[in-house]
């Protein structure tokens, strides 16, 4: 009887294996999909020159495309046990190729704050002849951004100094409305008549502009879209980001180098051309760089067409070009090496790198200001852009990944980019 039992069994697991042995088969053909970052969307110092898997379960999938967005298609996979029973729905989004044309130009920056910040405090000696220090008194700190003074917005240094002596005139005090750290704060300062000058005053240095000289990552064709610089425009006696209004791309010339050295960054001196090929506007001063559109010719003799991008799963370690201007307006080509990749870092430095071409480290010592933004290529890919310098070891610094770049151009999404 046992044995009966046995063979019996046993046949009815052999049935239910040759049931199966399909399914088993179609395992190899459930399509292959990747995370976003490798489908084929696949300390220091600041370098602006002048500024201021789905998992594989036994059954059958049905991919039908759920929707077909401007930037990638969405793909919605069901997977059926026996292709009958559900087990699981998930969506994969699948980025489109993306093609950039490498920048190196030299670039002038201009770019205008969101107000005007503040960015020193002074005495004012009044009638009396004592010195007053009415904007520190009442809680005014460098950096903040003074957005308007008694309902008055201000653009401009003039526009702070007419507002103050105005509202000295009629009331003897100021209301400013300022930005800090993202906060919206309001002080009432009063007001002091200045002996030297004759007008009120509360003691404060004011700026609204930074202008300087970088360099073009990259040109999106289509979109006419740019990114530029590789790390944020800070005010250059504050640090803190400028919020900006409006700005303006244009090219630029470079007439002399100051070679680096150890403790002292070396610099790009360049002024802007006049008859520039292109110019672009500025949108967004991010971690990242500057970003806009731009109109004119963009051109690159290494390049003709645009190259695809590498995404931070495609980077490694090894050999690499970088793009940038000594000299005029010349575009040169010169050999790096990526030493190291940190794939966890958000800021922009993602990647150390290190100069071994010797033509650069005769010319300038290594990286050099001015030199932020310049694009980075490894085989045939643009990978990112040169950032920042070690202040003590000029041959070497960091680069930031082209994906954080064109997330910031609006080229791809937050989520495609992660």
């Amino acid at each position: 009887m046992n044995t009966r039992r046995t063979v019996i069994f046993g046949s009815l697991l052999l049935c239910t294996f040759l049931g199966i042995q399909p399914l088993f088969q179609q395992l190899g053909a459930i399509p292959e999909f990747k995370e976003q970052s490798e489908i084929s969307i696949s300390q220091v110092s600041g370098i602006l020159s002048h500024v201021i898997q789905v998992e594989p379960v036994i059954g059958e999938t049905n991919a039908v495309m759920a929707s077909n967005m401007e930037e990638s298609e969405v793909i919605q996979v069901s997977y059926k046990l026996f292709g009958i029973f559900p087990l699981k729905t998930s969506q994969i989004e699948v980025v489109p190729d993306i093609k950039l044309l490498p920048g190196g130009q030299s670039i002038g920056v201009s770019l205008q704050a969101k107000g005007v910040m503040v960015v020193g405090q002074a005495a004012v000696t009044g009638t009396d002849g004592k010195q007053n220090y009415p904007a520190k008194e009442a809680g005014i700190e460098v950096g903040d951004v003074i957005l308007k003074i008694d309902d008055q917005e201000v653009k401009t240094d003039q526009d702070v100094a007419n507002a103050i002596h105005q509202a000295g005139q009629k009331q003897g005090f100021s209301n400013l409305v300022c930005l800090r750290n993202g906060q919206i704060i309001q002080k009432r300062i009063i007001t002091v008549y200045c002996s030297e000058t004759n007008r009120y005053r509360v003691g404060l240095y004011v700026r609204n502009e930074a202008a300087g000289v970088g360099t073009l990552t990259f040109y999106e064709p289509q979109t006419r879209k740019y990114g530029a610089l590789g790390h944020v425009i800070n005010d250059a006696d504050t640090n803190q980001k400028i919020e900006v209004a409006n700005g303006s791309v244009i090219a630029s010339s470079i007439y002399a180098i100051e070679k680096g050295r150890r403790g002292h960054p070396g610099e790009k001196v360049g002024s802007f051309v006049n008859q520039t090929l292109f110019t672009g506007n500025i949108e967004k001063n991010s971690i990242s760089g500057i970003f806009g559109t731009m109109q004119g010719k963009i051109l690159n003799p290494y390049f003709k067409e645009a190259i695809p991008v590498a995404w931070e799963a495609e980077i490694k370690e090894g050999p690499a070009k970088i793009y940038t201007v000594l000299d005029g307006e010349k575009i040169e080509e010169y050999e790096v090496q990526i030493e190291r990749i940190m794939h966890n870092r958000t800021d922009s430095k993602n990647m150390v790198i290190r100069v071994t071409d010797q033509r650069l480290l005769d010319k300038t010592g290594g990286i050099i200001q001015g030199m932020s933004g310049s694009p980075i290529v490894q085989d045939g890919k643009i990978i990112g852009a040169v950032t920042h310098v070690f202040v003590n070891d000029a041959t070497r610094g960091y680069g930031v990944f082209i994906q954080n770049m064109i997330k910031e151009a609006g080229l791809v999404s937050n989520k495609e980019a992660a």
